[in-house]
Parts: structure tokens; sequence; C-alpha cells
């Protein structure tokens, strides 16, 4: 049988060489050029929260959402962005379209907005730890939703990884935090817990109002609501409420007409028979 491992020194040497020239391959895969196109509509796929980032510095890239690969830097000639990558799409490079203004102009979209498309420029993968500055919790910890973000949070608490050291866990249910609780809470991973225990009920639908997130309207630098798409103003806040209270009283109406109506329904079966 022949050994698969070097034996003499000059084999060695090429045998180490070749461990080296595959390394930096490596690395240098982590940089290149991508078309980046603007995208206007906060989202994230694995659930992390909009109210506690700063949405208008994310990534959404094809490629699936890492444990580890969740920090990019974004360059355009002499200008430079950190994004964080916590989406994916359906094929382009999008990225939020502050930034990409920012990129391509040297202004924010919400002072010279600019339109445009796909566009060359350079990208870098960066230690996560890069992007702490564009998460807005305690220490950076990555704000993820109790109740929809479990799945990925799984995949990244099995290993070792930093999403699974660096994570914040809301009772808030969705990525633009119109629904939910703005409270943290607790997984007792360690002793195989696989929901997370909050001070209200987990995944209960009620209307948030304390925390809304906005997007950059494409073209015209206007700060809309993210849940409502409403152009703000002076009373932003107090819009929110309203707006978030009449879709909650609205949903809340539709289902008590639905009961009634089945029970009306029931009782005209019962007579029939």
């Amino acid at each position: 049988m022949h050994s698969l491992l070097p034996t003499t020194g000059t084999t060695v040497f090429h045998f180490i060489s070749f461990l080296l020239i595959a390394v930096a391959t490596t690395v240098r895969a982590a940089k290149g050029t991508v078309w980046a196109t603007p995208h206007e509509s906060y989202s994230s796929s694995i659930g992390v929260l909009g109210c506690h980032i700063n949405t208008n510095r994310v990534a959404y890239w094809p490629n699936s959402v890492d444990c580890n690969n969740i920090c990019v830097s974004l360059s355009y000639g002499e200008r430079s962005v950190k994004l964080l990558r916590i989406d994916q799409s359906q094929g382009a490079h999008d990225v939020s379209y502050d930034a990409w203004n920012y990129l391509y102009t040297g202004f924010s979209a919400t002072e010279k907005p600019t339109a445009g498309g796909a566009t060359p420029m350079e990208y870098e993968e960066l230690p996560a730890s890069e992007c702490r500055d564009l998460i807005k919790t305690k220490d950076g910890k990555l704000p993820l939703s109790a109740a929809n973000s479990m799945n990925f949070l799984s995949s990244c608490m099995a290993k070792d990884t930093w999403v699974g050291k660096n994570h914040l866990l809301y009772n808030i249910l969705d990525p633009i935090c119109s629904w939910g609780y703005d409270e943290t809470c607790e997984l007792d991973w360690a002793s195989g817990a696989n929901q997370a225990k909050c001070p209200h009920q987990l995944g209960t639908p009620t209307a948030l109002t304390s925390v809304p997130v906005y997007n950059i309207q494409y073209n015209t630098g206007r700060r809309v609501l993210a849940s409502t798409n409403q152009v703000v103003d002076g009373g932003e806040v107090k819009n929110v409420a309203t707006n978030l209270k009449t879709m909650n009283d609205a949903s809340l109406g539709s289902g008590r007409s639905f009961m009634m109506m089945l029970g009306l329904l029931t009782f005209w079966l019962a007579y029939r028979m």
C-alpha cells in the first residue's frame, strides 16, 4: 500500500505550499465584484428585528444567510460602507437604498435621492464583529424573533458560531416590529429547551407601536412606515400607534364577525334538522 502522507523533505515542502495556496485562494474568494442594486423595503429571512438594527445598512444577497458570515463591506470608488447580510434575495445583490445611494453619489438617499440600477461595486466579507456598530442592542448582539427565528438559531447553536454566541431573543413576531412585545426572552438551550420564555406569552399578536421601522422611498427619499407605507411627519410615533391600533381592531372585528356568522350557521343547520 502506498502512503498518502508526504515522506520526504521536498515533498513536505510542496505539500505545505499547496495548503497555503489553497488557504489563500479561499481568502481571496471572500472578496470580489457584484452588481449592486438598490432595495427599498426592509426584510429579513431569518427574523432579524429591524427596530434594533440600522436598516439602512443591509445586504440582500443570493446566498443563504450564514451563522458566521453576516458582515460585508461594499465599496464604490473611494466610498465604503459595512452591511449586515441578514436576508436572501432571489438572485440580485440588493442593498439598502440609502447605502446604495451614498456609495453611488456620496449623499444619503434622504438628502439627494437618485434613481439607478445594477452598479459594479467591490465587496469583501468581514468578521461579524465588524458590524456591531450597525446593531442597537446591548453588546451588539443580533436581535432575533423568539417566535420565528428558532430554525435558524438552532442551526447556529448546534455548532460554534458567532450568531450562536451573540444573539438576543425578543418577543416580537415580525422583522418590521409591528406585532408582539418589545421585551427580551430567555432560552435555556443547555437543558434542551427549544422555545424561549418571555415576560408575556410568546407569539401574542398584539399591536406594537413603540419601536417603528422606517423605509426610505426609492427615488423620493421620503421616510415611510414599513408597516403601512405611510409617509411620516412630525407626529410619526402617534401615527404609528393610531394605524396599528386600527389594524389590530379591524383584525379583532373580523374575527368576531366570523364567529358570529359561524354561530348563526350552526343554529340554522340545527333548526333545519
